[in-house]
């Protein structure tokens, strides 16, 4: 079992260099979970995406808003039936009982076959997907994909080990992943935004690990086990990792998914990119607590789920139910 330990309050976000981890994987394992205990987040340095790669993933990302906004909505993510597209600025509303967010974003999902069965039964994750006219964006898109999908893949092995189990543990509830890319552009602060109106208000991710390139303009800030809210500026070479609500369901709490936010620049009057992956397992994988997480007295926090009720209960609070044409901003009771 991994004995629960009071979380370190921490006033930075630790760095794992991944580079060891083919020779050392149990020490690279103790620190991501020690990372994982703490703050929930961690950066990772020497994770084999290429930079060129992630360089080209932020200019495809300003080429599609730089679209026309025309041509932004006539891919609204309400047209797809898995809800892949564009979302508007005001289209979510992370924070409940707070202003709509003040962001756009773009939701690609795996890119599966109309003639899937997850495609063909409306969910989210698998295909639906709306691309723009853009010349080479899908490629890229894809490209870029495979790539974090890749690295999603080796932090959970990692992971596993940092859990007392063997690395490829989790790999069966991966099979088919629900796994999606996101375009995020947040405008520079505006001077008339309401208050506690932010670009992404304070919330946890849903599914199990986030792998997010950002670019250099900062806003990030993550909740500490203090209940301080710390930032966590962009390192560059890294992407930053964070766990999802289903780890908290695996771990019994034990690990951590910390709440965090983004915060709009102001100064520089610059707009800020972001391009998350979130990285879940296969809509119908079980969810429940790991076997090393529980004992005589340390029963189960949580009920079990698949990860398909869990990521569509999210999904329906933060939007509503865009296909019966309830307004995005309105908030569903739990």
């Amino acid at each position: 079992m991994i004995p629960y330990h009071p979380p370190r309050v921490v006033r930075d976000i630790p760095v794992v260099d991944l580079g060891p981890a083919a020779s050392a994987p149990d020490a690279v394992a103790a620190a991501i979970g020690r990372a994982c205990r703490e703050t929930g987040f961690f950066l990772v340095a020497n994770h084999g995406v290429p930079a060129s790669l992630v360089a080209n993933q932020f200019a495809w990302s300003r080429r599609f808003f730089d679209l026309p906004l025309a041509e932004r909505a006539a891919l609204h993510m309400r047209n797809s039936p898995t809800r892949a597209g564009y979302e508007p600025v005001g289209g979510q509303t992370l924070d409940s009982d707070t202003p709509p967010d003040l962001k756009e974003s773009l939701y690609i999902h795996q890119d599966l076959p109309d003639s899937h069965a997850y495609v063909m039964a409306g969910i989210r994750g698998y295909g639906g997907n709306q691309w723009p006219a853009l010349p080479g964006f899908r490629e890229q898109m894809l490209d870029y994909y495979a790539a974090v999908d890749a690295l999603a893949a080796r932090i959970m092995g990692l992971l596993a080990l940092s859990l007392d189990l063997d690395a490829d543990y989790f790999a069966p509830a991966f099979a088919c992943p629900s796994a999606t890319l996101r375009l995020i552009k947040y405008p520079p602060h505006p001077g008339d935004a309401r208050d506690n109106q932010l670009g992404a208000g304070a919330h946890t991710d849903w599914g199990a690990v986030t792998v997010l390139a950002q670019d250099d303009i900062g806003g990030l800030e993550v909740e500490n086990a203090a209940g301080e809210w710390i930032s966590a500026p962009p390192v560059p070479g890294t992407f930053v990792i964070n766990l999802g609500d289903m780890f908290t369901r695996w771990t019994n709490g034990i690990y951590r998914s910390n709440m965090h936010r983004v915060i709009n620049n102001k100064a520089s009057g610059r707009d800020r990119y972001s391009v998350p992956f979130f990285y879940s397992p296969d809509h119908a994988a079980r969810i429940e607590c790991l076997p090393t997480c529980t004992d005589a007295d340390h029963p189960p926090l949580y009920a079990p789920c698949t990860a398909g009720e869990h990521l569509d209960e999210m999904f329906r609070r933060s939007y509503g139910d865009l296909q019966g044409g309830r307004p995005p901003n309105e908030r569903v009771a739990a």
